[in-house]
C-alpha cells in the first residue's frame, strides 16, 4: 500500500512554501493530498495567483476544509505523516488543544493520535506567550515545530531560491533523498 504525505496549507502568509513544496514532492515522485483552508485559497490566491484548481495539478487530491468525512478524517488513511505549510496560529492552537473542528485539523489530531508525523510550518512574528505556549503543547502531544526561517549562508540570488531552499530541507527533514542540496562548509 502506498503511503501518501498529507500537506495542510492554511491562510498564514506563505503560500509560495506550500507551492513550493509540493512541486518538489512531485518532482520526487512522493504521493500527495491536500486540505486547504478557505482562507488558505484567499492566501494562495493572493501570494501566488494560484486558484485551487491550478495548485491540485501538484497534487493527487485537495479537499476543503469542510469536508469533515474525507479519508484524512480518518487513523485508517494510509498516510506517511502531514506537513502544514504555512500554519497558523490558530490552527496551531486548535491542534495544541485538541479541538478538531475542520478537516484539516482533524487530519493533525489523526496524525498525533496515530503517532505519524505532523509537522507545523509555522508563520507569524513576534510570537506571543500563547503562541508559544501553544507551540509547547504541540510538540510535548508529538508536533514537530518548524519555522518558516530561511537561511542566508547558501546566498540566495532571490526569494525563489530563499522559498527553494527552505522546502528542499523540509523535504530531507521528513527522510526524503534530496539531491544537490547546499550544505554548510564552514567559513
Amino acid at each position: 500500500m502506498e503511503k501518501k504525505l498529507l500537506v495542510g496549507i492554511t491562510g498564514a502568509s506563505g503560500a509560495p512554501y506550500a507551492v513550493a513544496f509540493l512541486r518538489l514532492l512531485k518532482e520526487l515522485s512522493v504521493t500527495s493530498e491536500v486540505v486547504i483552508s478557505r482562507a488558505g485559497e484567499e492566501v494562495l490566491k493572493h501570494e501566488t495567483g494560484l486558484s485551487v484548481e491550478e495548485l491540485s495539478e501538484l497534487t493527487s487530491r485537495v479537499y476543503r476544509e469542510d469536508e469533515i468525512s474525507a479519508p484524512p478524517a480518518s487513523g485508517s488513511a494510509p498516510y506517511r505523516g502531514m506537513v502544514i505549510v504555512p500554519c497558523t496560529m490558530g490552527t496551531l492552537s486548535a491542534i495544541a488543544q485538541g479541538a478538531a473542528r475542520n478537516l484539516l485539523q482533524r487530519a493533525a489530531d489523526v496524525m498525533l493520535k496515530e503517532r505519524k508525523p505532523l509537522v507545523l510550518v509555522v508563520r507569524e512574528t513576534p510570537f506571543n506567550l500563547i503562541h508559544l505556549r501553544n507551540m509547547l503543547s504541540a510538540a510535548e502531544a508529538g508536533a514537530v515545530i518548524y519555522p518558516a526561517m530561511p537561511a542566508f549562508y547558501h546566498r540566495p540570488k532571490d526569494l525563489r531560491e530563499m522559498v527553494e531552499f527552505f522546502v528542499r530541507r523540509l523535504a530531507e527533514f521528513l527522510g526524503l533523498e534530496v539531491r544537490n542540496l547546499k550544505r554548510w562548509e564552514g567559513l
